[in-house]
């Protein structure tokens, strides 16, 4: 039995792991922001303000840093870009140099990371040996692994898991596009070819999981093994919930309706590999994407 903390342990993701590990056996020490919801055994932070209940993690076998802010709740302004890139740098950092001056340091790091640090690259693949992208999220994943840097240099193994879009009924993706679907106004955005780095919550958890337990280090790509662009991902919702998808979306619409956030968000294309979670033996339950959309939704679909 293992005492784990967890930043962002009321996220989609962090709710998930919390409970998988709990299933186990596992102790939770959830790392969170407000005092006055704190349970007894919390760790209460203030990334803005860089104060941390250090005391409160001493003696943690891992931490899974998962908090941030979100990327797609709203237009990318310039406080909201602020917010974004300031609450992984600072937060990182904040936990990193922590957790390297505790007396009992934990054995592992798991440093949230994304696929957005590869940018706008179409239909090459992309392992975690690619190179960088250089636009607003490339720029904000680099900033957030590099601030773990104090937690490397102490000798605590670091992993960046870097997430693809996460598939879930409440997920970031779903909660956008499925009312449309149902409506029967769902369709491919612009042109279709762009190529979506997702991933089932499953196995998302099972993942991080897996980086906390084998002797892994530096940055894995968490997304399933089987790209799909965005119509492969359109027809496959268009399955799973009996709708058509017969009504493509332009992509100056999104522009128009969500501004820079939408458009890259709906249609940067990159064909993410999970090359080195595969090479250490890592077993997928969701391996195709209609796979990954009929457990977020429970229907049993053909595949």
């Amino acid at each position: 039995m293992s005492r784990i903390a967890i930043t962002g342990a009321t996220g989609l993701i962090g709710r998930a792991l919390q409970d998988s590990l709990v299933a186990d056996g596992h102790r939770i020490v959830r790392v969170v922001r407000d005092p006055r919801g704190a349970a007894p055994g919390d760790v209460v932070w203030d990334p803005e303000g860089g104060t941390i209940d250090a005391a409160g993690l001493e003696g943690v076998d891992a931490v899974v840093h998962l908090a941030g802010e979100p990327i797609g709740a709203s237009r990318w302004t310039e406080a909201t870009r602020r917010r974004i890139h300031d609450s992984r740098q600072r937060g990182t950092d904040l936990l990193a140099r922590t957790l390297a001056g505790l007396e009992q340091r934990p054995t592992v790091f798991v440093s949230s990371s994304a696929v957005g640090i590869y940018g706008d690259r179409g239909s090459e693949a992309l392992t975690e040996e690619s190179s960088h992208g250089d636009d607003f999220l490339a720029e904000v994943c680099i900033a957030w692994e590099q601030a773990a840097d104090p937690a490397r240099e102490a000798g605590i193994r670091v992993v960046h898991p870097r997430t693809g879009v996460v598939i879930a009924k409440d997920g970031p993706l779903i909660d956008k596009v499925e009312l449309p679907f149902r409506l029967g106004v769902g369709g491919k955005v612009g042109t279709g070819r762009q190529y979506v780095p997702w991933i089932s919550l499953h196995d998302e958890v099972a993942a991080l999981r897996f980086l906390i337990d084998r002797p892994i280090e530096g940055a894995v790509n968490l997304t399933g093994p089987n790209p799909a662009t965005n119509l492969e991902l359109t027809k496959a919702l268009g399955t799973v919930l009996r709708r058509p998808t017969l009504m493509p979306i332009p992509a100056f619409a999104i522009r128009l309706l969500y501004g820079e956030m939408g458009e890259t968000l709906a249609t940067v294309s990159q064909r993410v590999l999970p090359t080195r979670l595969l090479d250490a033996g890592f077993a997928f339950r969701h391996s195709t994407i209609l796979a990954a959309l009929s457990a977020a939704f429970g229907r049993s679909v053909s595949i």
